[in-house]
């Protein structure tokens, strides 16, 4: 776990609502808050609800300029800002912000850059669930390149398959396209590199099986940097848009609690794993950099 200094100023690098809600939470702890706006945002109410406010992403446009990191970043070191809190969407998953606000001496009030990496490669993080005894769809263990190989795996797997982006959000439309048969998997595939390449950089897909009318049931994990974790339940995303989350229901209605406890039990215990694996990881380049003589200055 990395250690943090007190947060006395919070910037939310994210807006609307969603920074409103940070900077209600930020004044029942007593901490000064700052707003970043973009120019079209100039007189959203998150601006006016923060102690401090101020533009960011100059000549870029509405949605860059919160991907601004370079320029969040300087706005916050000006600002003697001591934490940064990314909401969700926008950077909160991405693990350049979170390794930018370490090198500036800033809490990132989320996951370490570590974890971000290991959760964010999707092939990665399937490789992580097996491991932890957590049971997972029939599907690659790393990303598919060539179709003979998407052939291959499809066949052992059974269609209809998935072809999924390894990167990058999972919900838009570039991040999976399904295949039901070989002539529309190899289409499927192509498709979804191109845009995964397209929308992440990063053209890396993999496969997994695809089961019709299935339930989106997520699970709330909290986790603080004493190794303390629990869950907080799970909510129904299965109301979507073009596989957007559009209405999110909790407690989920018609879970048995049978199922809602193993849900709960399984996620929990995937977040201990990726807690454990983090530690044995940072444990194995501690003792390389000693038995190697670097310095880790």
């Amino acid at each position: 776990m990395h250690k943090s200094k007190p947060i006395r100023k919070l910037m939310a690098a994210n807006r609307s609502e969603i920074a409103i809600r940070i900077f209600r939470a930020a004044n029942e702890l007593g901490l000064r808050t700052v707003a970043v706006y973009s120019k079209e945002d100039r007189l959203a109410l998150h601006r006016f609800k923060a102690d401090e406010a101020y533009p960011i992403g100059e000549g870029k446009g509405p949605v860059e300029a919160y991907l601004d990191i370079a320029g969040i970043i300087a706005l916050a070191k000006a600002k003697g800002v001591d934490g940064i809190h990314p909401g969700y969407g926008f950077l909160s998953e991405n693990p350049a912000l979170a390794r930018a606000c370490v090198k500036a001496g800033i809490t990132f009030v989320g996951p370490t850059p570590e974890l971000l990496e290991l959760l964010g490669d999707k092939t990665a993080a399937r490789g992580l669930t097996i491991s932890a005894g957590v049971p997972v769809l029939p599907g690659t263990e790393k990303p598919v390149k060539i179709f003979a190989e998407a052939k291959k795996i499809a066949v052992a797997i059974g269609y209809p398959v998935m072809v999924k982006a390894a990167m990058g959000g999972g919900g838009s439309r570039h991040a999976w396209c399904r295949g039901r048969s070989e002539s529309e998997l190899e289409a499927r595939l192509e498709e979804a590199q191109n845009e995964a390449r397209s929308a992440f950089g990063d053209a890396s897909v993999f496969l997994e099986k695809f089961l019709a009318r299935a339930k989106h049931v997520e699970v709330q994990i909290l986790a603080d940097g004493h190794g303390n974790l629990l869950h907080l339940y799970e909510r129904d995303c299965s109301v979507q848009r073009r596989h957007q989350k559009v209405v999110e229901v909790a407690p989920a209605a018609n879970l048995p609690e049978s199922v809602r406890n193993e849900l709960c039990a399984a996620a929990a215990q995937l977040a201990r794993k990726a807690n454990t694996s983090m530690r044995e990881r940072w444990s194995f380049c501690t003792t390389w950099i000693r038995r190697s003589g670097i310095s880790s200055k």
